[in-house]
């Protein structure tokens, strides 16, 4: 949470579980079979293991995950692995106590592994650790993260620095890029590249070739996947997001409460996906490359405590 103050929306203008549930049945009819719950931070939305066994129960719907700092993980891991929660990813951008304080502004480094232990004791796996690199901050820490999760049996996923919303500073040269992160890995541990799971996932997979588990790459800045984009986000307050670096959305709460039927949804959903042409990544990618001026604070991004990863 970048600032200091927030104008903090009306309870009622929350989508509600049955709301979330039944926008997700139109998801999973329309072809969908993954859902991921992120944030802000999901664990803060009390009783959410409710809303983890509806999600898990719709007809269609392969995989169910989550995204989350972990701060609460240790109160609620065996809550969520028995309502169908069996996969999660934990922010954890360093290992250093005062560094994790420093970045996260608020957080406490040992509750959130204590967080890990637990959801790994309940039976979650994989269990991914996120970690945004920073040149200059925490782009030293790679290797160790790295032997943390293997000897662990923990999954390591590094992302390149990004200008996400509007209030991060983000400069090109604080992204330690993804060619820079394999190298670093590879000098230590030795690993060979097993693509992309499906085909589309943003992180590029390698596995260690002493057969201990795998890695995975998000070069979200130096090796844009736009292309190959097949995720669409629904934020709290009900609105269709079809680009992390979207400026607006598409308001499907006003239709789930007009009284919309769900072939209306369906329509409606359908027509934003057709629609979209959302080139954001690529299009930094080329002003970057080509020397041209490129300036993120000219673009005014839907923050990202909103949107989540």
């Amino acid at each position: 949470m970048p600032f200091d103050e927030y104008t903090w929306m009306a309870k009622s203008e929350v989508l509600s579980f049955a709301e979330i549930e039944r926008i997700a049945r139109v998801f999973a009819g329309l072809g969908v079979t993954q859902l991921r719950l992120t944030g802000g931070e999901p664990l803060v939305r009390r009783e959410l293991h409710r809303l983890v066994g509806s999600l898990s129960a719709i007809p269609g719907i392969s995989d169910l995950s989550l995204t989350t700092n972990g701060a609460l993980l240790v109160e609620q891991a065996q809550g969520l692995y028995d309502a169908g929660l069996h996969r999660i990813n934990v922010s954890i951008d360093t290992l250093k106590p005062d560094r994790f304080r420093e970045i996260t502004q608020r957080g406490d480094l040992d509750t959130v592994l204590k967080g890990l232990f637990a959801a790994q004791r309940v039976g979650m796996k994989p269990i991914k650790i996120n970690a945004v690199v920073i040149r200059g901050f925490n782009d030293d820490e790679l290797v160790d993260l790295v032997a943390f999760a293997k000897t662990n049996g923990f999954e390591m996923r590094f992302i390149e620095y990004m200008d996400v919303g509007n209030a991060n500073g983000w400069t090109l040269d604080k992204t330690f890029t993804k060619r820079e992160m394999l190298e670093t890995i590879h000098a230590r541990f030795p690993v060979r590249e097993t693509g992309r799971a499906g085909g589309s996932a943003p992180a590029v997979d390698y596995e260690f070739l002493d057969g201990s588990g795998r890695v995975g790459i998000i070069g979200s800045v130096t090796e844009p996947f736009c292309s190959t984009c097949t995720r669409i986000r629904l934020t709290a307050d009900g609105t269709l997001v079809t680009c992390l670096f979207a400026e607006t959305g598409f308001d499907v709460k006003s239709l789930l409460r007009g009284g919309a039927s769900d072939a209306a949804l369906t329509d409606a959903i359908g027509a934003v996906w057709a629609g979209r042409a959302d080139r954001f990544s690529d299009v930094r990618w080329e002003h970057l490359q080509s020397g041209t001026p490129y300036r993120p604070e000219s673009h005014k991004k839907i923050e990202m405590i909103t949107l989540g990863g």
